[in-house]
């Protein structure tokens, strides 16, 4: 039986502002008092210098539109991001839409009906038969979930699928409130827009991917929420989210490598969802990694800031372009639960 292969990969993102930028253009504005002294000291250590977005705060002050309004102009945004990265990840892999016998869409930060995996499949000319899954609010991790999918799907009938993960953060900026709320101002210093599309085939050339893994602790369900409200979807991120981390991480990724006999320094690849400074920080001392070795996750989050979902991705299309790609992946996300979500990837052809 073939092994399922990430075969192409393909990205989109919009118009970048830098992170200086924004603090003095909007944000340095959109906070008062005491509130702008710790905003401006949690945007300096960010760890990002560019983000991208879609509805940029320089331009478009969307932090009192209703909900119903941000629903709509996502639809308007993310159709083109994600057509864009389809298209790219299905020429990289040599393969037409009408190949494509299931489609996973993953997004949390906009939802309508017909949705961006039905619109895109019409679009893009994908065949009626085609069978699709949207994976919605499951945030920073859902790309690996849907390349588990993904994954199955092409084990059991033998067929390509298709993962586009697509989230526009910049359409949830919060109103200015009237106490200080650091969770807020976290979430303002590091979300960012992309779409990242990702091709999995039997056999070939590529990354196959050897497994899927996770582990939920339910008891800090509450350190990490995205909550539904009158003017968008509103970040809840306790500072306690590292800690959980290190309780959980190396376990994790121990079994998952001993599972297939091997060992972390066998890894020459490492893309960890940078959730923030202290996120990377985490992972690279619990797993004893070398400080090079989360270089290409502190890139993406300088580059890009966090884009939820399809962040992970983009790590490791960064790790694939290099000079030398690792033969060796370990992917690795965090989200709501608290859930850790990894993947093994090894180098064929």
């Amino acid at each position: 039986m073939d092994v399922p292969v990430i075969a192409g990969l393909g990205t989109a993102q919009p118009p970048s502002a830098a992170q200086d930028e924004l603090w003095t253009g909007f944000f340095a504005k959109h906070f008062s008092g005491t509130t702008r002294a710790l905003a401006e000291r949690i945007f300096a250590n960010s760890g990002v210098s560019r983000r991208q977005a879609a509805v940029n705060p320089l331009l478009e002050d969307v932090s009192e539109w209703p909900t119903e309004r941000r629903m709509r102009r996502y639809q308007v945004e993310a159709l083109p991001l994600g057509k864009e990265a389809v298209g790219r990840a299905l020429t990289a892999a040599g393969l037409d839409a009408g190949d494509i016998g299931l489609f996973v869409v993953c997004s949390c930060t906009g939802y309508a009906t017909p949705g961006l995996d039905i619109l895109l499949a019409r679009d893009l000319g994908m065949a009626p038969d085609t069978q699709r899954m949207f994976v919605g609010h499951m945030g920073c991790y859902a790309a690996l979930p849907g390349l588990g999918a993904a994954s199955d799907f092409v084990t059991a009938r033998g067929r390509p699928a298709l993962l586009l993960c697509a989230e526009l953060t910049s359409l949830h900026i919060q109103p200015p409130g009237a106490r200080v709320d650091t969770q807020q101002i976290v979430s303002h210093a590091l979300f960012s827009d992309a779409a990242v599309a990702a091709v999995v085939v039997p056999g070939g050339r590529g990354y196959a991917l050897r497994e899927v893994t996770s582990v939920t602790d339910t008891s800090t369900a509450d350190h990490m929420t995205w909550d539904v409200t009158d003017t968008g979807f509103r970040m809840g991120l306790s500072p306690k989210v590292p800690q959980v981390l290190s309780r959980h991480v190396r376990g994790l990724v121990d079994d998952l490598l001993a599972r297939h006999g091997w060992r972390r320094s066998e890894v020459d690849g490492w893309a960890v969802h940078p959730g923030g400074p202290r996120i990377l920080n985490v992972v690279e001392r619990e797993l004893a990694l070398p400080p090079a070795a989360l270089a290409a996750s502190r890139a993406i989050l300088d580059e890009h800031g966090n884009c939820s979902s399809p962040t992970v991705l983009l790590i490791l299309d960064r790790l694939g372009r290099a000079e030398t790609p690792p033969e060796r992946v370990v992917m690795l996300a965090f989200g709501p639960g608290l859930t850790l979500y990894a993947a093994l990837l090894e180098r064929t052809g």
